[in-house]
């Protein structure tokens, strides 16, 4: 895959295209990642096709909010949270669930705004998370390369008859 180079080029956008619709959702890990709802996993699509549209126009990609939802709801069902990700979190939730079902978050735990430093926390996350699903995908392009490579070698091997027989 080829890195960003801030513009746009025709084989960066197809493989960022195919990437929004083939690369894992990064889940903090500890086996809660099952327990994702279904239209979540929808909505981190549709949000990362948005981010790819964003990215042709020539902004730096980055992770999407419904996928920082995805990987802190996994992580406070993993271990507790401090305050400052509890609000960014909630943060992030509120606005996924807001946009995509169409309700309100109870006003109990709804989180409208965050601080100068948990907003850039927030921007580092999500680019940390795009560098991850990328990386993820480089390395199952990679596996998927050498098995083929390899089933090719013993391919050609059953197929060129032995020379010498002992």
């Amino acid at each position: 895959m080829l890195r960003y180079t801030g513009r746009f080029t025709p084989l960066h956008a197809i493989g960022d295209l195919v990437g929004t619709l083939t690369d894992p959702i990064i889940v903090y890990p500890g086996g809660w990642g099952d327990s994702l709802p279904e239209w979540l996993k929808n909505v981190i699509t549709m949000e990362r096709l948005i981010e790819n549209m964003k990215t042709t126009k020539g902004e730096e990609p980055t992770g999407t909010d419904a996928e920082a939802c995805a990987y802190l709801n996994t992580a406070s069902l993993t271990m507790p949270m401090d305050g400052e990700w509890s609000q960014i979190y909630l943060y992030v939730a509120g606005k996924t669930y807001t946009r995509w079902r169409k309700s309100e978050m109870p006003e109990d735990i709804r989180v409208d705004s965050l601080n100068d430093q948990q907003m850039a926390d927030l921007n580092r996350f999500k680019e940390w998370l795009y560098r991850r699903r990328t990386m993820a995908r480089q390395e199952s392009e990679r596996t998927e390369r050498r098995q083929q490579k390899e089933e090719e070698v013993s391919q050609r091997k059953a197929e060129q008859p032995a020379l010498f027989e002992f």
